[in-house]
């Protein structure tokens, strides 16, 4: 870990804090809520080992990342304006990119904007979503789940972050990490405070590794990181001009049968039923982890990353 390389680059507006190792052919990593750089600390050193430039940064709102205070600054054009910005002002013309979670979603539309930028997409947890004209992400999600449901109760800003204040980070980070229930997550009205104390750590994820998250969430806050979901809509509404346009990069995806994103209403069937390949025609790939839940470049680093070196050593 102490290899790996920690630099900031101005970019789009903000300073990004970046973490890199290795050199040669540029991997970007783009990590998810409510994670960082830091959980892809594992792909970095084993890809960078293997002939790789791995670079991961802290995105808008997290670590030591700048985090803009209004929820209009996190749009998916101000996300992956932040990527091409940094590309820029590494030098870098091209790379693989490999994103989990928000991380993916992210990384999908990177691909929309700005395929000349990539090589190839292996992406996780979150598959590409096609942009419906009739209804915003965030209605279509309060309409199959309710109001509880964790997405819209992260829609006011200060509501959520106040609840989570109550409660430990590290209990909370617990939470999240280790949950493996792949049903959709909804938020009881007493909140977080409310529920019980997390199981033990799995043999994964360490205290170090929660307390590292802990440590950037206590000076950062949650707010950067739950404003991606409050610009969804905005997202949509901006992204009019690309309804119906496919994803023209090759992909490799990979979600673990646990994953709560597997679950999701829907998602098997567009998945595993056409309509996946037909928006993403270079899709090679789809690699369901058996026993895997959602965080799942943690929970397996070994196979995750050959799954990424496998797929990437082609181009």
């Amino acid at each position: 870990m102490e290899k790996i390389e920690h630099t900031t680059v101005s970019t789009n507006g903000i300073n990004m804090h970046v973490a890199s190792i290795g050199t040669g052919p540029v991997i970007l990593f783009l990590h998810g809520f409510p994670q960082l750089w830091y959980s892809w600390r594992h792909q970095l050193l084993s890809l960078s080992s293997l002939g790789y430039r791995a670079i991961a940064p802290d995105l808008r709102g997290y670590g030591d990342t700048d985090a803009p205070p209004s929820p209009t600054s996190y749009t998916s054009f101000h996300l992956v304006g932040d990527l091409v910005g940094l590309l820029d002002g590494l030098g870098v013309e091209k790379v693989f990119l490999v994103g989990h979670d928000w991380g993916a979603i992210i990384a999908w539309h990177f691909c929309l904007f700005r395929p000349d930028r990539v090589k190839a997409l292996v992406n996780l947890s979150v598959p590409f979503t096609r942009r419906n004209p009739k209804v915003k992400p965030v209605d279509r999600y309060r309409a199959l789940y309710g109001d509880d449901f964790y997405i819209c109760r992260f829609q006011k800003p200060g509501e959520i972050e106040e609840d989570f204040a109550q409660v430990d980070t590290a209990k909370l980070l617990k939470r999240f990490l280790t949950s493996r229930n792949p049903g959709p997550p909804c938020i009881p009205k007493m909140g977080y405070k409310g529920l019980p104390d997390p199981r033990p750590l799995p043999s994964w994820l360490s205290e170090e590794d929660v307390n590292y998250y802990a440590s950037k969430f206590n000076q950062k806050g949650f707010s950067g990181g739950l404003n991606y979901y409050r610009a969804m809509n905005i997202t949509w509404e901006l992204m009019a001009p690309w309804t119906g346009v496919q994803i023209k990069v090759p992909v490799k995806f990979i979600v673990g049968e646990l994953d709560l994103t597997y679950h999701f209403h829907g998602a098997k069937e567009y998945i595993h039923g056409g309509k996946f390949k037909k928006d993403v025609p270079f899709l090679q790939e789809v690699v369901v982890m058996e026993g895997a839940a959602h965080f799942i470049n943690e929970e397996k680093p070994e196979e995750i990353s050959a799954h990424i070196y496998d797929f990437i050593k082609k181009f």
